[in-house]
């Protein structure tokens, strides 16, 4: 991986490792966290109403690091379509989130999104002619599998909640392959027109959503939605300067156990077997295609690296 400005090309030490991995624990229990936040407010208020307050809130926290690179880059975009393209598919993995756990568990919404770097490895043989060998293909097939398994076709199952969930994470799996495309984009522009996107969005569904006006108390919390989100996302970043990629990813899948435990919790969802089956399936299948692209000196965009969903 390459390391941050100022950074040294050596690799991390034991200590540096061990504080990239706190901060991805801390970065996915946070995650959870604002994901289990969402699912409850959403039992409120819509989609379009979290999605705007939010994104609202989290663009006021992201100020000073939009004036510390300048507003007028923000209006220079390198390749303007992808970059409208890949607010689209950010903005859209966020609200069928929002829209499906209102309807299902927790960990049920999550581990479909988890299956979201499975998706990149398939369709970047298509979309952006990578080589995919027959090792990966076995896993991306595996990976599939388990959405199958989670999925647990039937009548009763294949219900609209499913299909957002497997829409959204086809979506956040499109805007991760739009995020390599646009490497050379300041990571500053690339949140602000997220950032834009979801507001936009949120402006034209919330009046047609309105279930009713928050009040100061949950103006409140759906305003920490984006802040507690944001904290989450600067120290999943913080955490690939002090640890290299292959070391922090594997804790990105605790993300998935803290689900399980909020939904729980909060909620008292108990995941069906066959979710608990296909969610093992897709975290090792993604396991598997990241250790590969690592063995064969990839390099791994830190878009890449996260399977956290619908988080802005």
């Amino acid at each position: 991986m390459t390391n941050g400005p100022g950074m040294s090309d050596a690799p991390p030490s034991s200590r540096g490792a061990l504080i990239g991995i706190a901060l991805t624990l801390v970065g996915m229990l946070m995650f959870a966290a604002n994901d289990a936040l969402g699912k409850w407010l959403v039992e409120t208020y819509s989609a379009g109403q979290v999605l705007l307050i939010r994104s609202l809130a989290a663009l006021v926290i992201f100020m000073p690091f939009l004036w510390r690179i300048g507003f007028r880059e923000l209006f220079r975009p390198q390749r303007p379509g992808l970059q409208v393209a890949r607010a689209v598919f950010a903005t859209s993995d966020a609200f069928f989130f929002y829209w499906a756990v209102a309807y299902l568990p927790l960990a049920d919404a999550m581990t479909y999104w988890m299956a979201a770097p499975i998706y990149v490895a398939a369709l970047s043989s298509v979309l952006l002619g990578e080589k995919v060998g027959w090792r990966r293909w076995t896993a991306i097939c595996v990976g599939f599998l388990g959405v199958v398994i989670a999925l647990r076709p039937s009548a009763a199952t294949l219900t609209l909640p499913a299909f957002l969930c497997i829409a959204g994470s086809l979506a956040f799996a499109l805007g991760i392959m739009l995020s390599r495309t646009l490497r050379g984009t300041p990571d500053v522009a690339l949140v602000f027109y997220q950032m834009l996107g979801a507001i936009v969005l949120g402006l034209f569904m919330a009046p047609f959503q309105w279930n009713e006006t928050p009040t100061l108390i949950d103006f409140s919390l759906l305003s920490l939605l984006g802040i507690v989100a944001m904290i989450a996302h600067v120290c999943v970043a913080r955490s690939l300067k002090f640890a290299e990629a292959s070391t922090v990813m594997p804790f990105h899948y605790s993300l998935l156990i803290w689900a399980v435990v909020f939904g729980y919790v909060f909620f008292g969802d108990i995941p069906h077997p066959a979710v608990i089956v296909g969610g093992l399936l897709i975290v090792a299948a993604g396991l598997f295609i990241f250790f590969r692209e690592q063995r064969l000196g990839k390099k791994a965009p830190e878009e890449s690296l996260a399977p956290t969903g619908p988080t802005t």
